[in-house]
């Protein structure tokens, strides 16, 4: 994983994925038509405030609820270059990962860190204000997932049928 760095969105426990993405915008035929309405439990106006290369910063079971796709999907059609949280929901993270969205578990940024101030993220580890925090490595496998941009294109690519 490359150095990258990006605006925070702090968020709380138990974002579920009712809170990600209203099961009432699942009505629409594509994530683009979803985008405008990601998060809007929490605020009206936040899926047109995330810029491209944000990064969300929550607490513990990020992700909790259903199994829908469409929450992480979402989330990475928004741009957010990933999700920091203390915890995940075990499904979201699986799908999350499946759609080309990094996540990442600390236990500590959440606490430390205010909205609208910016993170260095790199592999191992998370700059924040002149301290460092740590990150377990993800498996090879899930890299490779990530780097590909999803599980699908990263099974094409294993079997030749994409660049």
């Amino acid at each position: 994983m490359e150095q990258f760095k990006g605006k925070v969105w702090l968020m709380g426990d138990d974002i579920d994925t009712d809170i990600i993405l209203p099961t009432e915008y699942l009505v629409f035929n594509t994530i683009d038509e979803m985008k405008p309405y990601a998060f809007s439990p929490l605020r009206d106006d936040i899926a047109k405030e995330l810029q491209p290369g944000d990064i969300i910063v929550a607490g513990n079971n990020f992700g909790c609820g259903s199994s829908r796709e469409q929450a992480p999907e979402v989330v990475k059609a928004l741009g957010v270059s990933c999700i920091i949280a203390k915890s995940f929901a075990r499904i979201f993270f699986r799908n999350a990962i499946n759609n080309g969205l990094l996540l990442i578990e600390n236990a500590d940024l959440a606490d430390d860190v205010k909205e609208g101030d910016e993170i260095t993220v790199s592999s191992g580890r998370i700059e924040y204000n002149g301290k460092v925090y740590k990150t377990a490595s993800l498996p090879e496998n899930l890299l490779e997932i990530l780097d590909a941009g999803g599980l699908v294109k990263a099974m094409r690519k294993r079997n030749g049928l994409e660049d």
